[in-house]
């Protein structure tokens, strides 16, 4: 029988693990907060960008996949990073993951409260995103998804499956709606019929807009790794967690595609009237087309209505699953000491890690409640573009990770040359590019200063905690090697010398 003071295991199934993978990306959420910079970036080619984004993804989720078989540890890249790179790197690795949830936390929160306000045809109220109410409405989301997190991981999972249920049927009937009326000729102008053209990278203005909407792009699909994070409440740890993450990002490259194409085919890629990239909309994409795609009827206001449903339903949703990875990541950091030893605290009933999930929504109202104020709320906004860069760091990591610690195995198995090396180490040298090109050319701007800044806050805090609680970051915790093969759910009182036990060499 577990330990009430582990993780509850076996309550996740693949279908579960998939669904908070995938609901973690907050599909309508990301498109409609995302997809007009993307085009604004590249134009007509934002297609192909959706493709090109999806390889790095998934060569990634190879490696996670590969890394989490042999240890489903819940801090997965702090972990992992510690052990190929040693303790400073993958304590920032953790930094890194504890970072970019924190900085997403206050665009979910408010685009939650807006769409709720809208929802009910307060739009006044609801665009105006620094409203005292708008903000209120936001905290008591962070409040109440920290709660449902607390409750339970199974509790969270069958949220989850309702609201993206809505989600994904939603932007289905969207974009089929929408390629139906550029079928048959009652779209407006500027839409004309999907081209294989959009496809076409060469035609893309500059590497450096590539480049920018790439990581864009790899933001929209960010959240997958979730179903990792939860690996130890899943049946089959070490297996079920990796198809779980590849299988995400599968389904997230389809969904994105149709989207994209079909939004793009109905309006193009204009900064007038209703394109993509006209700067009065290009952070809220669905919320602008919606009534052009629908219509004024009784049946348009309806869907309308629904899709604000959507947007809502998907910021919320992936509020909550932004909660369940970060607070099993600082779980995992504690109970290997590089954290204070409260952040692995277990809730003896419902077997959650409830402190570091509390701790984690109580910086999420406060951080929110700043952001939402300064610059009249438009840090907000820069915060979406600069979480880019702490993705693409962690992301980054682990693919190298994978890579360097499997190095043994390359000279007798030409596959795993290929499956664990090769692959996995390209998508992280690439999200590794992308997030230094866009912390250069940002140089001093708030999105440096939000991506970068908030990063290097790290480095003191590491090192008063090296000072604290030195044996993990003299590398005493955690053996420079994988271990051997195991399905075991690290306690609260592991010990701190595994660098002793038997590993794998």
């Amino acid at each position: 029988m577990t330990s009430p003071s582990t993780l509850r295991s076996g309550a996740l199934s693949l279908a579960s693990s998939v669904v908070i993978g995938v609901a973690s990306a907050g599909p309508a959420y990301s498109i409609t907060a995302t997809l007009g910079l993307v085009v604004a970036a590249v134009g007509l080619q934002s297609p192909i960008i959706v493709v090109l984004a999806f390889i790095p993804m998934l060569l990634v989720a190879i490696g996670y996949r590969d890394l989490n078989a042999v240890e489903p540890d819940p801090g997965t890249t702090f972990v992992w990073a510690t052990r190929a790179f040693g303790p400073f790197t993958g304590w920032m690795s953790g930094w890194a993951i504890v970072v970019s949830d924190l900085l997403v936390m206050a665009s979910l929160a408010q685009i939650s409260s807006q769409y709720t306000f809208h929802l009910f045809g307060a739009h006044g109220i609801g665009a105006d995103a620094t409203n005292p109410r708008v903000l209120l409405l936001g905290i008591v989301y962070l409040v109440v998804m920290t709660a449902i997190a607390v409750y339970g991981i199974d509790v969270s999972a069958r949220l989850q499956s309702w609201l993206l249920t809505v989600e994904f049927g939603m932007l289905v009937v969207f974009s089929v709606v929408a390629l139906v009326r550029v079928g048959i000729g009652n779209a407006p102008e500027g839409a004309h019929m999907p081209e294989w053209s959009w496809f076409n990278p060469f035609e893309i203005g500059s590497f450096s807009d590539f480049v920018t909407a790439m990581l864009l792009m790899v933001f929209i699909y960010w959240g997958w790794d979730s179903a990792v994070a939860v690996n130890q409440e899943t049946v089959d740890p070490r297996h079920t967690p990796g198809r779980a993450a590849v299988l995400s990002t599968v389904t997230l490259v389809a969904l994105y595609l149709l989207v994209t194409v079909a939004g793009q085919a109905f309006v193009g890629a204009g900064t007038e009237g209703l394109g993509l990239a006209n700067p009065d909309h290009v952070d809220d994409v669905l919320g602008a087309l919606g009534n052009a795609v629908f219509g004024a009827g009784p049946v348009g206001s309806v869907l309308v209505h629904l899709l604000f449903l959507m947007v809502l339903t998907s910021a919320a949703a992936s509020t909550q699953t932004t909660i369940l990875p970060t607070a099993r990541a600082t779980y995992s950091m504690a109970l290997h000491h590089a954290l204070p030893a409260a952040f692995g605290r277990i809730h003896p009933r419902f077997r959650t890690p409830v402190f570091s999930t509390i701790v984690f929504g109580a910086v999420s109202v406060v951080l929110y409640a700043g952001l939402n104020f300064a610059s009249g709320g438009r840090l907000i906004a820069e915060a979406v573009t600069a979480i880019g860069i702490s993705i693409g760091l962690y992301y980054g990591l682990t693919g190298l990770s994978c890579a360097w610690l499997y190095r043994d195995r390359f000279a007798s198995s030409p596959r795993d040359f290929i499956m664990k090396g090769v692959l996995p180490a390209l998508g992280g040298f690439a999200l590794l590019f992308a997030a230094g090109w866009t912390a250069v050319t940002s140089w001093f701007s708030a999105i440096f200063v939000l991506g970068v800044g908030t990063l290097l806050l790290g480095i003191p805090i590491y090192l008063v905690l090296a000072r604290m609680m030195p044996p993990f970051f003299r590398g005493e915790v955690l053996a420079r090697q994988l271990p051997e093969p195991t399905e075991q759910i690290i306690e609260a009182d592991a010990p701190a010398a595994e660098a002793e036990s038997p590993t794998r060499g």
